[in-house]
């Protein structure tokens, strides 16, 4: 209150409880506190972390965020369009609005609350600060508070209280599905408070509003982030992600992993930056990360593993991800019934597809498989038979009466099918790579357009690769490859899991093409 936390409007009756009959302050203390805080330093936010142990302040996700941290995000931020409004959505003693007052002297500063106390902080942080003719505190609930439309962009810019489903309420849960569902995405009720104002600032960001948040790390994995990964990619416009190591002590009074999120309504970026930090000094630029395939990162049910690196890479080689996606061949469930033999004699030859079925196949096509004519054919009925003419129909239904016999319509595979009868190939890969051996990879251009089953993976670009480029490709990736880059099993089998292959360096398409 000495450091005229009044002069700041929309006081709360919580708020003014909670000042009512507090001792006075000398004129002295109050202007040496005033004074730390003009000089970027926050003392009273110190004191509540004091005065507050760990455990009560966990039970409302109140983690203040280090110095170094704020600065590296309001820095991203000024990097882009003066906001004409910086929101943080529970803003603690103010640290991010203090920060970017400072950065952005014109935009109107709005911290969001639960906390009284905290709220008070602020309020006095920012008055001292100098802020207060534009500065508003609301005590309140973030998902509640109604912003209302203004001329200009809005920073989104904070630490969302991380506090586990637990301890919330059935009425936010509800809200979570009911507004999830309204942006087009499921959601978990298991699920913490961050993950709650996640969807909260992608409900009222209009496009071109932007922003930055610290939150853990465990988003980037748990089955119940996927909410956050799904809001990120579509609704926000998610940017880039640096991953903070425990060892940089991002939060000061809990060990764990975070990870700072920047995006942009309304965008769309083609390539994210992602990146892994221990030290702060490493914050700077946020945006500093590798770049990876906007495609990539869509078919990846866990993104952790994305922010790392197994070694730098020269200049002009990327990760092959970044290129091609990798995926195994499809499952057939039971190859004795659905790789044609006697027992499939008649079919029309429109379900029949030259498939490679062994990894030898792949060794001994060397560099390109040009004639698929000696491979053997696989099943793949089509999910609808009705599309089928009387005649096919008539012998599809006679080897099907024969394949349920032997328990083709049994079993995981065949019973986790849109149709137990349609296997399912992925359409022709332009290379072809064996993944377990007890040497290297082969990667082999696929000429003949031949589909294949899980032993082996497909090769498909994300954006298009011209021929010579595709050729270029196998045959770095063929000389290039080591089994030192798989993982090695008792015996000396390696294995090369999609992932890991995707994470091989190679050239540059524009480098593939300077190289002889």
């Amino acid at each position: 209150m000495a450091l005229n936390a009044a002069q700041i409007a929309t006081w709360s009756s919580e708020e003014r409880s909670l000042s009512k009959g507090v001792a006075c302050f000398s004129e002295l203390a109050a202007t040496t506190l005033a004074d730390q805080i003009q000089r970027g330093k926050d003392p009273l936010g110190e004191a509540f972390s004091r005065l507050r142990s760990p455990e009560q302040r966990r039970e409302d996700g109140a983690t203040y965020t280090p110095l170094p941290i704020v600065k590296a995000m309001v820095s991203w931020a000024a990097a882009h369009n003066a906001p004409a409004r910086i929101v943080d959505p529970g803003v603690g003693s103010a640290r991010f609005l203090l920060e970017a007052g400072r950065r952005f002297p014109d935009a109107e500063l709005i911290g969001i609350d639960i906390d009284p106390l905290a709220a008070l902080t602020a309020r006095a942080n920012l008055a001292a600060a100098g802020y207060a003719t534009r500065s508003e505190i609301v005590c309140g609930d973030f998902r509640a508070s109604a912003l209302p439309a203004i001329d200009g962009r809005t920073l989104y810019i904070g630490n969302p209280p991380y506090v586990r489903h637990h301890l919330l309420g059935a009425k936010w849960k509800d809200w979570l599905t009911k507004e999830a569902q309204r942006l087009g995405h499921p959601a978990s009720q298991l699920a913490g408070l961050h993950v709650h104002f996640f969807l909260a600032t992608a409900s009222k960001a209009r496009p071109g509003d932007f922003g930055s948040f610290i939150t853990a790390a465990e988003w980037l994995d748990v089955n119940y982030g996927q909410l956050v990964r799904d809001l990120f990619l579509d609704n926000l416009g998610g940017r880039s992600i640096t991953v903070v190591e425990p060892t940089a002590r991002p939060f000061a009074d809990a060990a764990s992993t975070a990870a700072i999120a920047t995006f942009e309504a309304g965008s769309k970026p083609i390539s994210i930056r992602m990146r892994r930090v221990d030290d702060m000094r490493a914050l700077h630029p946020l945006e500093a990360g590798r770049l990876v395939h906007r495609g990539r990162i869509e078919t990846q049910t866990r993104w952790s593993h994305l922010t790392r690196r197994s070694k730098t890479p020269a200049p002009g080689y990327v990760e092959l991800g970044e290129l091609c996606r990798v995926h195994r061949g499809q499952v057939t469930g039971a190859n004795r019934i659905w790789i044609e033999g006697e027992h499939s004699r008649g079919l029309p030859e429109g379900v029949l597809y030259r498939t490679v079925t062994k990894a030898r196949e792949l060794f001994a096509a060397g560099a390109a498989l040009a004639d698929a004519s000696a491979l053997k054919r696989v099943i793949d009925l089509p999910v609808d038979l009705s599309a089928l003419n009387t005649a096919d129909r008539k012998a599809v239904d006679k080897f099907l009466k024969f394949a349920k016999t032997i328990g083709a319509d049994t079993g995981y595979i065949a019973e986790n099918r849109k149709a137990w009868w349609s296997v399912g190939l992925r359409p022709p890969a332009p290379i072809l790579a064996t993944y377990m051996a007890r040497r290297p990879p082969a990667f082999v251009r696929n000429l003949a357009s031949a589909r294949h089953i899980n032993i082996a993976h497909g090769l498909y670009p994300r954006d298009p690769l011209s021929d010579d480029i595709l050729t270029r490709l196998a045959s770095y990736l063929s000389t290039g490859t080591n089994i030192q880059q798989g993982r090695t099993y008792a015996g000396g089998l390696t294995k090369f899991e999609p992932r890991e292959m995707e994470r091989i360096l190679v050239p540059t398409p524009a480098l593939l093409t300077q190289q002889q």
